[in-house]
């Protein structure tokens, strides 16, 4: 009997990856709404965006880029957004937005049903310092998950917050088994993208789909490579990387996530480590 997971069989996954234009909402806007359309017309269940795709992360000028596509939860963009969902009848998994909230900005993650209603939102925690996110966002102070019939336990995190393995411990402590991350993950940090994802995702039994930002601005270069992985450690699918000056087309990847008896043998094992079950 199968203890966790979808209560469907299997689900349709897609995962838009693009390098954001610097400075420009409006632009990113109308390219996030035709990567999302793209994912209705193929039949998706659910689309993931990247991490500050209104704004990109071009690091010089990423507190203005911040500031002036900052909105309230309630404002045009979340509007369009849950009018998308709704009309495709699809989640929409946006990324993460600069959400402006009582005089600060927060970089958050969001989260539309099929019915188009704003299900859940994810402050990010853990602020880069080295790109001086600190000084731009102010923090969450939460780990977020929601439960949902159709897709189980989901926990919504957003890079950094995901470098920690404590956030997926504590995320498959709740129960969450479906981990869907917003990035803009750097170029010089692939190792770690490469090795720890896959990692986290074997040892806690979790699905972990990945959105990344790919292409070189003026100050660095977004990895892309986003993928899904499978609760037994196995990258499903991947998208195209960019290496330090490169900047591929934008791509939507498409992947269907299938439980199975590996599935369900990984979940077995995660379950023995969380109550410290091991060799004598």
């Amino acid at each position: 009997m199968k203890t966790t997971g979808f209560s469907r069989k299997e689900l349709l996954v897609a995962v838009a990856q693009w390098l954001a234009v610097p400075g420009d909402p409006d632009a990113n806007l109308e390219a996030a709404i035709e990567l999302i359309e793209q994912a209705g017309a193929s039949g998706a269940d659910i689309v993931v965006l990247p991490e500050l795709w209104p704004c990109d992360y071009e690091i010089p000028s990423l507190h203005e880029d911040v500031r002036a596509a900052a909105e309230s939860l309630g404002g045009p963009r979340t509007n369009v957004l849950a009018d998308l969902a709704r009309r495709l009848h699809m989640w929409i998994f946006a990324g993460s937005v600069p959400e402006l909230s009582g005089g600060q900005i927060y970089n958050t993650a969001v989260v539309f049903n099929r019915s188009g209603a704003l299900v859940a939102t994810h402050r990010k925690v853990h602020l880069y310092h080295p790109t001086g996110e600190h000084e731009i966002f102010a923090p969450g102070t939460e780990l977020t998950s929601f439960v949902d019939d159709e897709l189980g336990h989901v926990g919504v995190t957003v890079c950094f917050d995901g470098d920690f393995p404590e956030t997926a411990r504590a995320l498959g402590e709740r129960g969450a088994d479906l981990i869907v991350q917003a990035n803009a993950y750097e170029w010089e940090a692939r190792s770690y993208w490469d090795l720890l994802y896959p990692a986290a995702a074997l040892a806690n039994a979790q699905w972990w789909v990945m959105a990344n930002q790919c292409g070189t601005t003026s100050s660095g270069t977004c990895l892309g490579a986003s993928m899904m992985i499978s609760p037994a450690g196995e990258i499903l699918a991947e998208a195209r990387r960019a290496a330090p000056g490169e900047n591929p087309e934008p791509e939507l990847l498409l992947c269907l996530l299938s439980e199975s008896t590996q599935i369900e043998e990984a979940r077995v094992f995660a379950q023995l480590l969380r109550e410290g079950v091991g060799p004598a």
